[in-house]
């Protein structure tokens, strides 16, 4: 059974490092959530470190910029880990090939853009699917659309042999009141009709790699007892940090508000049934990031 705590001061004493989630923690795709900024200050002002760690296809940069648009505190974060980072890292090496078709957004073609990290990165292109030696999917064309009206192409693409490149395994995210698709919908469709699929964000372990990272970057080299997997993904957040062998506090108010029933804290009897249902057993749960 998860113990439901009331604001994250209650335990936070006991872990050096949070590893955090955004969308559904810290903000909703459209602005921050005030209580979270004061308590991931809060933390920080007592000396412990706040890896933000997101299932984004942005690069670390752009994720930043949207931060800031949203109304996120640069003093409730240390650094960030985002799972473009990861996946572009996986694309520089040529893990599908050199001449890609791109199945993303305009917005996201900076997830393209030059590498500094590698010493000899391939030279990547997106070319048409017919041309295609692998996808890198970002996302969606239409985030509203049914995944299920690329069917056909992903059928093309298996009958070729191609792998997917998903640089955000989540499924959903609810923008404001508005639930979207993201690049994990469309990389589990391809799995389901037998195509082969490449994750880099939660809950695979590049990105806790990349979080550990970012952790040593700033001079820091802690425990995993003393990491604390802040999120609102049960099967993306909650399930990673189990595999990681990393306490979990997950936030019952995001994605799972209605199957909890939360409204300032979950419904007991809700958040158990659903745990159950998920077969996932977070140490901690709070109904809103705070």
């Amino acid at each position: 059974m998860s113990t439901i705590i009331a604001s994250l001061a209650e335990i936070s004493d006991n872990y050096d490092a949070l590893f955090v989630d955004l969308w559904g923690c810290v903000h909703d795709g459209i602005k921050a959530f005030p209580d979270a900024n004061e308590a991931l200050t809060k933390y920080r002002k007592k000396g412990g470190k706040v890896i933000l760690v997101t299932n984004s296809p942005k690069p670390r940069a752009g994720v930043e910029k949207q931060l800031i648009s949203f109304g996120v505190s640069p003093d409730s974060w240390d650094s960030i880990a985002s799972s473009g980072d990861s996946a572009r890292v996986a694309m520089f090496k040529g893990k599908v090939g050199v001449k890609v078709y791109f199945i993303g957004e305009t917005r996201d073609l900076p997830f393209f853009e030059p590498l500094k990290l590698l010493d000899d990165p391939e030279p990547i292109h997106r070319v048409p699917l017919e041309e295609a030696d692998g996808i890198v999917c970002t996302g969606p064309f239409d985030s509203k659309a049914d995944p299920e009206d690329m069917r056909k192409t992903l059928l093309l693409a298996k009958q070729k042999g191609l792998k997917l490149l998903c640089a955000n395994p989540d499924i959903v995210v609810d923008r404001g009141d508005i639930r979207e698709w993201c690049a994990g919908a469309l990389a589990q469709l391809y799995t389901e009709m037998g195509g082969e699929s490449l994750y880099f964000g939660k809950p695979h372990p590049p990105i806790y790699d990349l979080a550990r990272s970012r952790l040593v970057a700033l001079g820091e080299t802690i425990d995993m007892d003393r990491i604390l997997a802040i999120g609102d993904g049960i099967q993306t957040d909650v399930s990673g940090a189990f595999n990681e062998d990393i306490d979990s506090l997950f936030v019952s108010g995001g994605l799972a508000k209605e199957e909890t029933k939360t409204i300032n804290q979950p419904n007991v009897k809700a958040l158990n049934a659903y745990l159950l249902d998920q077969k996932q057993a977070p140490r901690f749960t709070i109904g809103y990031l705070r």
